[in-house]
């Protein structure tokens, strides 16, 4: 089985459910982005989420993928910079503790990366980014030898605000013969740096996964499946994920669409495109075809999204990997 490494922002999650959005607006964080903040918005966040009702978890896009791949029994590893403190000391000993080869480097200067995650009652998801020590991840700490044993790098979008970092990473791998992938994070994201993520897509990326507003973002076209080919022409495989009605997977011109997972309830979207992709990176370096990676990809984001974060339980695992194992011998 190929091994996967991913290379992300570590973070550590601080999840509070809302009644309602007004907080979201008080605070002037619009919904469902991703922003990032300052020392002094993220001491104001802090304060607020200190007389509510939190839950702490591991955070960060490719992060949340990597535990995922661990969780399938999948060989992985994981790239990322944490600060010497009590979040970075939690986000290592969740990570070893899945067997997961951590890579991670520890800045003794910043403290640990945390992200504020208000979760509407639509399941919807905002956050409130302070990057801390994983901004000092640097194109410096990216080396041969961190690649040694893998065959794909994945990476996550949020990455986009250190160009040479992400230059570095994926020039590196592809001349190593480490194929790419890249979740494109988030639509403001793509958005504010559309000429950068259009150049990385277009001359180092192999597989490409994103969301419905993500996906318009960056090809400007409004049709879910006009942006999958427009995307799908610049890469070997794209994703476009298109929430309760599935996914599209589009390679050498040929689209194929998934279901998606029948929920009972969506507590919580955080996560959902990370656990998809990790779905379908378990199908594909699985070897079966392109729909049923899709499919698996539903079926992990399906379950996740029913629980507030992104952990589930040992038995929730095991009922999921008995499932792939019907959908990949079906």
């Amino acid at each position: 089985m190929s091994k996967i490494i991913g290379l992300g922002n570590a973070l550590v999650d601080i999840l509070v459910i809302l009644e309602n959005d007004n907080l979201l607006k008080e605070i002037e964080l619009p919904k469902g982005s991703m922003q990032l903040i300052t020392t002094e918005k993220f001491i104001e966040l802090k304060n607020i989420l200190s007389r509510m009702d939190t839950y702490q978890a591991t955070g960060g896009s490719a992060a949340n993928t990597i535990l995922a791949l661990a969780s399938l029994q999948t060989p992985v590893g994981f790239i990322g910079k944490i600060g010497s403190d009590h979040f970075g000391t939690f986000f290592e000993r969740s990570f070893k503790k899945k067997g997961i080869e951590t890579k991670l480097l520890i800045d003794e200067q910043h403290n640990s990366g945390v992200a504020s995650t208000f979760i509407s009652p639509d399941g919807e998801r905002t956050f409130g980014t302070f990057l801390g020590a994983a901004a000092e991840l640097s194109a410096y700490d990216i080396h041969n030898d961190i690649y040694s044993g893998y065959d794909i790098l994945y990476v996550e979008g949020y990455l986009v605000q250190n160009h040479d970092l992400i230059l570095k990473a994926v020039k590196l791998a592809k001349e190593l013969g480490v194929k790419v992938c890249i979740d494109l994070a988030s639509y403001n994201i793509v958005a504010e740096d559309l000429e950068f993520f259009t150049y990385l897509v277009e001359n180092y990326v192999d597989i490409v996964f994103a969301n419905e507003e993500e996906a318009f973002a960056f090809s400007g076209l409004r049709d879910p499946k006009e942006a999958l080919d427009y995307i799908a022409k610049r890469c070997s495989i794209a994703v476009v994920k298109v929430g309760a009605n599935g996914s599209y997977v589009m390679c050498d011109g040929v689209c194929k669409h998934a279901k998606a997972l029948n929920n009972r309830s969506v507590l919580d979207t955080t996560g959902a495109g990370d656990y998809f992709a990790a779905g379908f990176l378990y199908g594909y370096i699985s070897g079966i075809n392109l729909l049923k990676c899709a499919e698996i990809g539903s079926l992990l984001s399906g379950h996740v999204i029913e629980v507030v974060g992104t952990s589930l339980i040992d038995t929730a695992w095991s009922n999921i990997l008995k499932k792939i194992d019907v959908i990949m011998h079906r």
